[in-house]
């Protein structure tokens, strides 16, 4: 069969070289084509030779085409994929830099809390530009596969203003059942688990070996008793056990989703671990992605090498873009976790929100699994974030500077820890900062600056625990210049 498959943000060397080989694993893709597009053309003609290499080497007949106009390689497409980070990292540093002045301390930043609600308002008006692009140039009833953070305000701009057949993607769900079925000391394969909820604040309700349900305590005494984890993952255990269920989300990310773990300097050191980033490291993705940043071109040449492997030698991933796309065109059905609109899916979350949950694809499209019920302590945490998305989301289609503010002042983490004042200059400070990147606010801006100019709120002297000595406060204020 042939069909063209668009992937915006191909210049993410490794993830499209993954999304390449995981799509050539089903036999009847042979011959379709892969349209690759970036703003940067080099990186552009790095993943382009690596894929080529690829088809080279194991003789397939797919066609392979890079372009920086992104009109070009969506015309056509069934399907468009997108892994795109409006601002990069110059923007990002922003977002963990400023609200660190004001006692806003995040680990990632790309979701909620202030990093992620700016990170929405970059994102947004390019992702409506690629839904324009798809409605009016991509094969009719082309569906957008959207992996880009943030994952539930992108998928809710895409859907209720771009006007496109969306679906949200993320490995959150996945990755969290390889740590249970690790913890319990069991096979993979053997763990069955329904998990519900929303982007990052997905949650296993229902966890399941050989068909035995595995209990609260149970799965409480599993993680405590692992000598690793149960160091690594202390917000995550101590959730669990207040809210009898646990979440998909990783030490750090979790902790900046909820308004308890990281509003004391000194009560962080004792939720977070620094044996990586990901356990709640201040700033650590942005540290990570810094450091990180050029790793394709000084790895180029092994990159290219194993290029060459037959496509056997590649193991296909739990991404689930390859799947949807195979249940699609052949009627294999696939049961994955989609965002989508909860449209009455989770009982008690609202019909607008964008939610995570499993859901079953065959040539009918995604069918999402209905009347699933979260605990009511699990759905009070997912409400206070989709509030804050819906306002996000709202403000970054209209450019609504007084709904902007309104949204941060009602984050769970920003609203712990920051007075209505600092909130509004935050938000001033970060306008001013990347105003570049949010076209929607051109006309604000200017009294942004000028309110900066007569501010009487002090920043603080943060000295947060959370963060690896070689990266100091400094050294995030000044990330942005060596970026």
């Amino acid at each position: 069969m042939s069909f063209k498959i668009a992937i915006i943000g191909a210049g993410s060397v490794e993830f499209t070289r993954k999304l390449f080989s995981d799509i050539l694993k089903v036999a009847e893709f042979e011959d379709v084509e892969f349209a690759l597009t970036d703003t940067s053309e080099h990186n552009l003609s790095l993943i382009e030779k690596v894929l080529n290499t690829i088809k080279e080497a194991n003789g397939l007949k797919v066609r392979i085409s890079a372009t920086t106009d992104r009109r070009r390689a969506v015309a056509g497409a069934r399907y468009v994929v997108s892994c795109v980070r409006v601002g990069g990292l110059e923007a990002y540093a922003d977002d963990i830099r400023i609200p660190l002045k004001y006692g806003v301390d995040q680990c990632v930043g790309d979701t909620i809390c202030a990093g992620g609600i700016f990170y929405g308002q970059r994102n947004i008006p390019v992702i409506l530009d690629f839904c324009k692009d798809i409605r009016e140039v991509a094969e009719t009833g082309a569906k957008f596969l959207n992996y880009a953070n943030p994952m539930a305000m992108n998928t809710w701009a895409a859907i209720d203003y771009g006007k496109v057949d969306t679906i949200g993607l993320c490995h959150g769900v996945q990755h969290g059942g390889e740590q249970i079925a690790e913890v319990l000391g069991v096979a993979h394969e053997d763990l069955d688990f329904i998990c519900s909820g929303i982007n990052h604040q997905t949650w296993y309700v229902d966890v399941r070996v050989k068909g035995r349900k595995i209990g609260k305590d149970e799965l409480i005494a599993a993680f405590e008793r692992h000598p690793v984890i149960s160091q690594q993952e202390k917000v995550r255990i101590d959730v669990l056990k207040r809210f009898g269920v646990y979440s998909t989300e990783s030490n750090g990310h979790l902790s900046e989703y909820l308004p308890w773990y990281r509003k004391r300097a000194d009560e962080i050191v004792k939720w977070i671990d620094m044996s990586d980033w990901i356990h709640g490291e201040t700033g650590g993705y942005l540290r990570y992605t810094t450091e990180n940043r050029n790793w394709f071109e000084t790895e180029f040449p092994t990159v290219l090498e194993r290029a060459k492997r037959p496509l056997s030698a590649y193991k296909r991933s739990s991404e689930h873009a390859s799947y949807i796309l195979e249940a699609i065109e052949t009627g294999r059905v696939y049961r994955g976790h989609f965002n989508q609109k909860n449209n009455g899916v989770i009982t008690n979350l609202p019909s607008d929100a964008i939610i995570e949950s499993p859901g079953f694809v065959d040539r009918f499209g995604i069918n999402m699994a209905a009347g699933i019920t979260l605990p009511e302590a699990a759905a009070a945490t997912c409400i206070a974030s989709i509030n804050v998305q819906r306002m996000s989301v709202h403000a970054a289609v209209t450019g609504d500077v007084d709904l902007l503010k309104q949204a941060m002042m009602h984050d769970p983490l920003v609203g712990a820890i920051c007075t209505p004042e600092e909130v509004w200059q935050m938000v001033d400070e970060m306008l001013v900062a990347q105003a570049e990147w949010l076209p929607q606010y051109a006309e604000a801006i200017p009294g942004a600056r000028e309110r900066l100019k007569t501010s009487t709120v002090k920043t603080r002297d943060w000295q947060g625990s959370a963060r690896r000595e070689v990266r100091s406060i400094e050294e995030l204020r000044i990330v942005k210049q060596a970026s």
